[in-house]
Formats: C-alpha cells, structure tokens, sequence
C-alpha cells in the first residue's frame, strides 16, 4: 500500500467556493415601482444566476407576486423549523437511525414546489424531509415517522429515508438509485399520455453512479419527460465535490442532454429554473439536467458533525452571507412588500406550527406487532400468508 501511495496522483485543490456561478441569495434587483401589490411586478436576476450547457438560459427578467413571495418565505422557514425540530429531537435520542437534513437547502425544495404543478412527479434520496411536506405531506406526519409513530407518513414503519405521498415518490437510501426510478416514472407519464414532468433529485456524491448514466441515456434515447436534478452542496458526505468529480460542473454531463446551472441560493431563481425545465420537458424536447449549486450548514447526517473535512469558518461565512432565508428576508422589505415585524410574526407562526405538530406527534403509539405483517404488498395484492423470521411463523392474510 505504501508504494501504491507514490504513485496516487496529487488531488488539484480548488480555492474555497471558486465557483462559476453566482450563488448569492440576494442580488435580484427590483425592475418596477411597485405601485399595487395585489399584482405582478417584475425583477431581474443577477447576470450570473445561470450558466447553460446546449441549450439558452432562461430569461433574467421574472415576474412575482407579493403574496407568493411571503408563502415562500414562510414555507422555507417552516421546513428550516421542521428540520431544526428534528435535530433537537434525535440529539435528545427520540429520533434513532440514519437522520439527514437539508438547513441551508430551503430554496431547492420550497422553489422546486413553486415551480411545478400538483400532478408533476418528485423522486429523491434521503435529503426529502421537506419535499415530502412540500409535496401534500404534512409536518407531524414526517416527525412522527422519524420517531416511529403510527402517525408517521409510513405509519412509523419506514423512518427518515422512506417517505411518501401520491406525487413524491420517496424517499430513497440507496445512493443513486432513485434516479433510473425516476426515469421508470417518467416513462409511465409518457406512456399514459400525462402532459406532466418528473424531476428525479440527487446528491453531487451520487453523480458518479453508472446507473445514473443509464437512466440518462435511456431518458435521452426515449424523449422522456424526465428532469435529472443535481443537488450540489459541493460535498458527497465529507469528501469535496473536486475530490470525487473530474468534471464538477454536473450539468454537462448528460452528454447529448443539455444542462441548465443554477443559484441554489436565490429561491426565485430556483423558481423561475424549474418553470423552465417544466416548459423544456413537456413541450416534447426530452430531458432536462438540472444543477442547484447549494450548501449544507450541517453534516452529511446526524452522525457527522460536518467540521472534519470543512471549516466552521466557511460554513458561517455562507450562514451569514449566502442564507437563502435571510435573502428573500432582504428582498421582501427593500421592496416594501412586508416590515420586518410582519415578516417576524411569520417566523413565529412558523414555529408554533412546528412545535405543535411536535407535540402531536410524540403522543402517537408506536406501531403494533401486528402492523409488522400490513405494507409488504400493495393493497389487494397480498398473498394468503407470510412467513415470519422462522419456517413455523406464519401470518395468514
């Protein structure tokens, strides 16, 4: 092993967030005078809010509404609460298991769901607290499933990593493995006739996954409606995305698919990213790469305190100047949409959401013995019997 060392190449050192794009939260600028806020006003994105890898890059003028600024900007720190919540609770040993959670991620899964439609399709890994909220799950029904409740998502049964509704489909804990699903769905939405998209989600850590080129070229090779989605907080569990990725800039990497990058960081440039990968992939043009380039305040999960490998330096300094919360905070009352009371009293509903949906949750049982024999199959599909752990422990359905 020593001599193979001599000869292991030199990993190249990328100074600290050199990146291409622009991943500020809070550079959009105002373009109208808003006048009345019961209507749409323009503002145009920073030049660098995008880059494009064969096909244009969307506009940078965008039109928003008031009240949909202010829903996002409560549903981001609702799903920040949520996630807070749950660290609190599996630090106080009530949460056990894998536990992974997306502080610092809020505009990708808050902008994903306001650029999409209700019967669009959303597959991830095991970041999904909040696209499983977001997607028509509720707050106690993710608590109580990291607690193993029976009013859990899974009825307690699948824990942090398996969570679902009709629209999102999990929720995955094998590393890449959600993406040729996601292609799986995409097919079926074509094959049925549906006019919607599917966006299959991933880490920059699973980006280097055959199956995930697989699933591109079958995506590619069939026009399917499928956006690839690359969620990329530079850090594949506690290895930099340059340590791992010869190619870093994961939206060229489709090959014959083109590729859109995009601020992670700015909710309405992640808004206004999605509308446009809606728009590519339904309107017949295949598939669609997508990167958020983003970041992480926490480990890769509970059990990584995500300071061996970085800096507690670096991740203030992206708390402090590139918070996706605190940027909408900014755009909100520069643009007199909200004062920073209003927009207090916000964060506070959000919080006694939170809080009492972590009540609520904690007074649910936990699953029955019998409950262990139910979820196996599809309803209506069940066999006549089980077996159990051992040859005589049979459940008859």
């Amino acid at each position: 092993m020593a001599s193979l060392a001599r000869f292991r190449p030199a990993v190249r050192r990328i100074p600290g967030f050199a990146r291409a794009i622009q991943t500020s939260a809070d550079t959009t600028q105002l373009q109208d005078t808003i006048e009345d806020h019961s209507k749409p006003f323009t503002v145009k994105l920073h030049e660098e809010s995008f880059r494009a890898y064969q096909c244009e890059t969307p506009s940078l003028e965008v039109e928003v509404k008031k009240d949909e600024l202010l829903k996002m900007y409560k549903d981001m720190q609702t799903m920040r609460r949520m996630e807070m919540a749950a660290d609190a609770l599996y630090k106080a040993k009530l949460i056990r298991g894998f536990c992974h959670l997306a502080i610092g991620q809020e505009a990708v899964s808050v902008g994903l769901e306001y650029g999409i439609k209700p019967e669009d399709r959303v597959i991830t890994a095991y970041r999904c607290h909040p696209f499983a909220v977001m997607r028509g799950g509720t707050i106690k029904g993710v608590i109580a499933e990291l607690l193993g409740r029976q009013a859990g998502m899974s009825h307690g049964k699948g824990g942090s990593m398996h969570i679902f509704t009709p629209s999102f489909f999990g929720g995955n804990g094998i590393v890449g493995a959600q993406v040729p699903i996601g292609a799986g769905i995409a097919f079926a939405q074509k094959y049925l006739g549906k006019n919607t998209a599917t966006f299959a989600l991933y880490g920059d850590g699973a980006s280097n996954q055959g199956q995930v080129f697989e699933a591109f070229n079958m995506a590619k090779l069939w026009g399917l409606p499928a956006v690839f989605v690359c969620e990329n907080n530079k850090y594949g569990m506690g290895t930099s995305a340059e340590r791992s990725s010869s190619n870093t800039e994961y939206f060229t990497r489709g090959d014959k698919i083109p590729g859109l990058q995009v601020n992670g960081m700015d909710i309405i440039a992640s808004r206004h990213a999605v509308q446009y990968a809606r728009k590519w992939v339904t309107e017949g043009n295949g598939p669609l790469l997508m990167e958020f380039v983003t970041y992480r305040y926490g480990g890769h999960s509970m059990s990584d305190p995500g300071t061996t490998y970085r800096t507690r330096e670096e991740v203030q300094r992206m708390r402090s100047t590139q918070d996706p919360i605190r940027g909408l905070q900014r755009y909100i009352e520069e643009w007199g949409l909200a004062t920073e009371q209003e927009l207090k009293q916000l964060d506070k509903d959000a919080k006694a959401e939170v809080d009492q949906a972590v009540e609520e949750a904690k007074q649910s049982p936990e699953p029955l013995t019998k409950d262990l024999w139910t979820d196996i199959y599809y309803k209506g599909t069940e066999p006549s019997s089980m077996r159990g752990r051992e040859r005589e422990e049979v459940h008859q359905y």
